[in-house]
């Protein structure tokens, strides 16, 4: 993940409550509604699990979300 897709993620989830659990962060990016399909899919590709802080969440982003590297 760049410095730019990290931006991204903290934008994404300006505002949530935290601790929060995976599918709770991607419901609550989605709901804002001004969240690009990257940060969507990154946000989605997770590991499942309950996040304390927004850079938790941005450590536990996989670098390149969907690839065959994260599988």
């Amino acid at each position: 993940m760049t410095d730019r897709d990290d931006t991204r993620v903290r934008k994404a989830l300006q505002g949530a409550n935290f601790p929060s659990e995976r599918n709770d962060l991607v419901a609550y990016a989605t709901d804002r509604g001004e969240v690009d399909e990257k940060t969507l899919t990154a946000l989605a590709a997770l590991p499942a699990g309950t996040y304390g802080s927004v850079d938790e969440v941005v450590d536990a982003v996989p670098h390149r979300p969907g690839s065959v590297a994260d599988r």
